[in-house]
């Protein structure tokens, strides 16, 4: 058996939405919504909240839920969880789980755990494990902030970018632009995937990874993915059970907090 541990760094410092993870919806902090979702996991032994907020820890321990204190230096999550991480041996597999995203489903959670588990157990397997989403609207291929991730036949990531990848030539040429393309061939879209920010990995790869200087493609396009791509870890890229939605904006929270308020009727 792997031994799974799902590590959420939480940060109470955020631009746009200030104290984020400690946001109450539907009568509990944001961030242990998160935690229970990863509990829910059936193939993930162990949910640790690692933060530098005693804030934090002290409410995500009132819940019932385990907390780990970490450096306040850091500068992403993925630090953070290898933190944590450095100090659990026993674990072979790191599951990082964004806290912010309370509506993250368990059973995504579990498929890319198995498929990691798999993958420890061939000769030349992913070191890390990522998801993906549809895009179905010009607007969400367009947005920057939306990353979009390139598979390969076998579904490991060629290239993740902020850009709309891959670009259809013909389609193109055919319509004069990529935008008028989509509108009268809806079908490319099919072409496109959402990279969303829940990362499986191998535990040996992750403490190897946050060791490793930025790459400059990482430097260019700021997607830490892509310095495991520089230095030839293979990553698997798996579809998720369901659509998620990360709380970023004010508008976020709102459609957070009415799909988990009708949940807790």
């Amino acid at each position: 058996m792997n031994h799974t541990v799902a590590i959420v760094p939480a940060r109470l410092a955020s631009t746009r939405l200030p104290g984020k993870p400690l946001i109450e919806i539907a009568g509990k902090p944001m961030v242990c919504w998160v935690a229970e979702r990863a509990r829910a996991a059936r193939n993930v032994d162990r949910v640790i909240v690692a933060t530098d907020s005693e804030q934090i820890a002290d409410s995500v321990r009132a819940h019932g839920l385990e907390a780990v204190m970490t450096a306040a230096h850091h500068t992403s999550g993925t630090d953070r969880v290898a933190e944590v991480a450095a100090n659990i041996p026993q674990a072979e597999i790191i599951v990082n789980v964004q806290g912010d995203e309370p509506l993250i489903s368990p059973a995504t959670i579990e498929l890319a755990v198995e498929t990691m588990t798999a993958e420890i157990s061939k000769q030349n397997g992913a070191g890390i494990v990522t998801t993906w989403e549809p895009i179905d609207c010009i607007k969400d291929l367009l947005n920057p902030d939306l990353v979009k991730v390139v598979v390969d036949d076998d579904s490991n990531a060629v290239y993740f970018s902020r850009s709309p990848i891959p670009y259809p030539r013909d389609a193109v040429k055919r319509h004069g632009s990529p935008e008028p393309a989509l509108k009268n061939e809806p079908d490319l879209f099919k072409l496109f995937r959402k990279h969303t920010g829940l990362y499986v990995y191998r535990r040996d790869v992750l403490l190897q990874f946050t060791q490793w200087p930025q790459s400059q493609l990482e430097q260019i396009e700021a997607l830490e993915q892509l310095r495991a791509l520089a230095h030839g870890v293979k990553i698997k890229v798996v579809e998720a059970c369901s659509a998620s939605t990360g709380v970023d904006t004010v508008a976020d929270l709102e459609r957070v907090k009415e799909v988990l308020e009708e949940l807790t009727v």
